[in-house]
């Protein structure tokens, strides 16, 4: 599904965030249509919800999750499909990911049920902030089985293909969808960029063609809100906007820290007669950097 074409043009129309939207509308099956166009596009295939699934994390209330939300559903597959929205830093994120999955797959199987019966889980993350280092904005993972000799993938036998309705072994494990929102430049190549743009602003391009954005227009829109949905909406990006901006003051500080050890460290050795190239050696910089560093002087203590 993804094309050739190039456009940048914008709808001014102001809609709810698709976090918002996730917590509040998407779960009700008359909006299905907006989550599935989303869906059919990142995942290049046609895709009908069935149902929204609950589970122990998934929850609804900001209050207790104010960074997460998760909307689990499963499709017309009988595949679930976790979404999740994280709008701060977490170190351990991508372990969060892997438990979430391995929760899920452990409570929708029953017990007596052989292992066939595990679900094929589909978990997806729409990242704002610089998850893990990487150029792209959007990542797909996959669990492949590769001979270390011949460098083929295993496959599935012809019985186990029957049993799985499956014809390559990742097509049974998880698989994982990250898109890094902030790491879009905003130049929309294909009708996913349509949507990731959407993820970003809040807005719709021009002459959108996506599955699902023609949905979210008329359902998403700011004016379409009742008083006191307005005033809950406006009280959860208001929550977020400070978490955000505290947890980015928490980053600069610990930033400033570190360049203000190292800066201490460079002063204290040159001051004790270290030559310039073994304090560079030291720190894995370069000459001129140390010299850099000498020329602002000492780091002030922040107050």
């Amino acid at each position: 599904m993804r094309g050739d074409f190039k456009f940048n043009f914008l709808i001014m129309t102001s809609l709810i965030r698709f976090d918002w939207a996730m917590k509040k509308l998407l779960r009700d099956k008359a909006n299905f249509d907006i989550l599935e166009g989303f869906l059919s596009e990142l995942l290049n295939d046609k895709i009908k919800i069935i149902r929204i699934l609950e589970s122990a994390g998934n929850l609804a209330d900001a209050e207790d999750k104010h960074n997460i939300v998760d909307i689990l559903t499963e499709n017309s597959k009988g595949e679930i499909i976790i979404i999740e929205i994280q709008n701060s830093k977490e170190y351990d994120y991508f372990h969060r990911i892997l438990y979430g999955t391995s929760k899920v797959i452990s409570e929708y199987i029953h017990k007596g049920e052989d292992y066939s019966a595990v679900k094929k889980v589909i978990s997806i993350t729409i990242a704002y902030f610089d998850l893990g280092q990487g150029k792209d904005y959007v990542y797909h993972g996959t669990t492949q089985f590769k001979g270390i000799h011949e460098g083929d993938v295993l496959s599935l036998a012809k019985k186990p293909k029957e049993l799985y309705k499956a014809a390559k072994t990742y097509e049974i494990y998880p698989e994982y969808w990250i898109i890094k929102v902030d790491q879009f430049d905003g130049e929309i190549k294909d009708k996913l960029d349509e949507w990731i743009y959407f993820l970003k602003n809040s807005r719709l391009p021009e002459n959108y063609s996506a599955q699902g954005l023609s949905e979210a227009q008329e359902k998403l829109d700011e004016m379409n809100m009742t008083p006191q949905e307005k005033a809950e909406y406006e009280a959860y990006v208001k929550i977020n906007r400070r978490i955000a901006s505290r947890q980015k003051t928490q980053m600069w500080d610990i930033q400033y820290a570190e360049m203000k050890v190292r800066s201490d460290a460079v002063h204290n050795l040159i001051e004790n007669g270290v030559a310039i190239e073994v304090v560079a050696k030291s720190f894995d910089i370069s000459e001129e950097k140390v010299r850099e560093i000498l020329e602002k002087g000492r780091m002030p203590d922040e107050d």
